[in-house]
């Protein structure tokens, strides 16, 4: 009783509510067909490539016909082919009063895609200093207009500095604004902790053992509590980072210059080739029973948790795969002779001999670079590390978004089992270099198990860029004591799963109230889980799905209603803010 009753409601919102609607239907179409994106096609590859001559000028003008592409070695069939141009979109129509969308049209309205991403989790306070001034530096004397650009923050959720713009004022007026801030590790108390000679416990001539030294042992060992906790923040919320631009940039057609000013990495992007620690190293060794508990235990640690995340960082390097972003990770620390203090110190490497605290900071360095080189091999782009002019990486990302290729494929391989698959392109030119990511996780969003789709939406709700993989428009307006939201959902983002009958979808719309200060006054949700014949299927496609959500709070002046809409089969999530007026 209860689906039927959804399906009438479905029914008749849809295809009785046009008198209602007008400003919504008038824009739920695109002018013209869209770029093709995996993101409800699963099974559809595509791989970004920039094309160099042997000076490193970007070669323009090749056909399908000029590239060979294998998959795991073999030959596959060319599906798709287009260019950097072909991927521009016409500009928006302007949206009537009342009416707000995140589809990609109003997030970046034609040109090629570049995001300069300030990363302040991974970087300490000092070296997001020097950035921001290469980055001003680079604006004021390099930029050219005309290159769509926004800047973005990583600070746990992804933040909005300036959303696209080509004006050169405007972004150098939002990285101005910008304030560097300390990370976690910075803002944690310093314990000093005594050396390891002392902190094993010393016993006395009458054999009692030092409870001084006791009570220093486990200080030093609260305080690698405390590391490990921010070594593991860390982690978690770059890998929240990586989900949020696959979530603000897969709907928007082409390839995506994601620059990525850090000053490290804290994983691999392919977990099982993960550089290991320092103190995984030390805690494998033979002399074992000579180190100290802290050591062992921080091996122990970073081993359990290379382990922990291999599912996750996979699901989010597959996730940036299908939303076609390059990296360009950008060394914030500029020219570095591997003595400076990195992210991984802490204060136990002061009684380290000064060729051990040396090495140990090479060691570190190496390690960081290595991981910024993989991240941008394994996306496409180009990781500038160890260079005091770290704005001109910032000019060769931009350069690439201007000059590529779209190569689209179905793979031979149609068992999708989550493993990696390398990629090879070869360009038919003599004297040419090719570009691209070096593979990618052959995983199938629908297959994926034990999602928690609550903290899927939670977490895209926190981001300030909407989400664009499913796009939809909406309208507030008074409803009673409360508010009424009008979702109209574009089917097109939406999968639709072949079942008896017609065709099965599946999704949930939210809609939450917010107070200024991010307070949650209220939400509800609506889950529409239903098989529509194939004519009612066919109008959906042809005139979006219109569905009605009541808020029992009042519409209070700057007060903000967040939306989200989730299809459930992908976990493809779209969101839009619209204050209240």
């Amino acid at each position: 009783m209860q689906m039927w009753k959804l399906w009438k409601v479905c029914f008749v919102v849809i295809f009785l509510a046009e008198s209602m609607t007008t400003g919504l239907r008038a824009q739920s179409q695109p002018t013209e067909p869209p770029v093709p994106t995996i993101r409800v096609n699963t099974h559809l590859v595509l791989v970004d490539v920039v094309v160099t001559d042997k000076s490193g000028k970007r070669v323009q003008g090749l056909k399908a016909e000029d590239f060979t592409l294998q998959e795991k070695g073999k030959n596959q069939k060319i599906s798709i082919f287009t260019s950097a141009a072909e991927n521009k979109q016409a500009a928006a129509p302007k949206l009537p009063p009342g009416i707000y969308s995140n589809r990609p049209e109003y997030r970046s309205p034609g040109g090629p895609v570049v995001v300069i991403l300030l990363d302040a989790v991974n970087t300490p306070f000092k070296d997001q200093a020097y950035a921001r001034q290469q980055m001003l530096e680079f604006v004021r004397n390099q930029y050219k207009p005309g290159q769509k650009t926004a800047v973005l923050t990583l600070t746990g959720a992804l933040g909005v500095l300036q959303d696209f713009t080509d004006d050169p004022d405007v972004l150098f007026a939002a990285l101005k604004s910008y304030k560097p801030m300390p990370t976690e590790q910075e803002a944690s108390p310093t314990i000093t902790p005594r050396p390891p000679s002392l902190a094993q416990g010393r016993v006395s001539a009458g054999g009692n053992i030092n409870t001084t030294d006791v009570a220093a042992d486990r200080i030093s060992r609260f305080q690698q509590v405390q590391v490990t906790y921010v070594e593991e923040r860390r982690m978690q919320m770059t890998l929240e980072g990586m989900r949020g631009l696959a979530r603000v940039l897969g709907g928007i057609p082409g390839r995506k210059s994601v620059i990525w000013v850090t000053a490290d990495f804290p994983f691999n992007l392919i977990p099982d080739n993960r550089a290991v620690t320092d103190a995984e190293l030390a805690e494998s060794l033979p002399t074992i029973s000579q180190l100290g508990l802290s050591t062992r235990s921080s091996g122990a640690v970073a081993n359990t948790q290379r382990n922990a995340h291999t599912q996750e960082i996979r699901e989010a390097a597959a996730q940036l795969s299908s939303a076609q972003v390059a990296i360009y990770p950008i060394d914030a620390r500029g020219l570095i002779s591997g003595m400076e203090g990195g992210m991984g110190d802490v204060p136990a490497r002061r009684f380290q001999s000064m060729d051990d605290s040396a090495l140990s900071r090479i060691s570190d360095v190496t390690a960081s670079q290595e991981a910024m080189k993989e991240m941008a091999r394994e996306t496409g782009g180009i990781a500038y590390v160890n260079q005091n002019e770290i704005k001109q990486g910032v000019a060769l990302a931009m350069d690439d978004s201007l000059a590529y290729y779209t190569i689209g494929y179905y793979p031979d391989d149609k068992k999708w089992d989550g493993k990696y698959r390398s990629i090879k392109v070869k360009v038919n030119r003599d004297g040419t270099d090719a570009r691209y990511r070096k593979g990618y996780f052959a995983v199938d969003p629908s297959e994926l198990k034990d999602r928690k789709p609550e903290q899927e939406v939670a977490e895209a709700l926190q981001d300030q860029a909407p989400a664009t993989l499913v796009t939809f428009s909406a309208q507030i307006k008074p409803a009673g004591k409360g508010l009424g939201v009008d979702f109209l959902v574009d089917p097109s983002t939406i999968s639709a799963e072949d079942a008896s009958g017609g065709k099965k979808i599946n999704m949930v719309l939210y809609a939450a109230m917010f107070s200024p200060d991010g307070k949650m006054l209220g939400n509800k949700s609506m889950k529409v889980d239903q098989t529509f014949d194939a004519e009612t299927y066919k109008k959906i496609l042809q005139q979006g799905m219109l569905l009605h959500i009541d808020l029992d709070q009042p519409p209070v002046k700057n007060n903000e209603v967040r939306m989200a809409v989730r299809d459930n089969r992908t976990g493809n999530v779209g969101t839009l803010t619209a204050p209240v007026q």
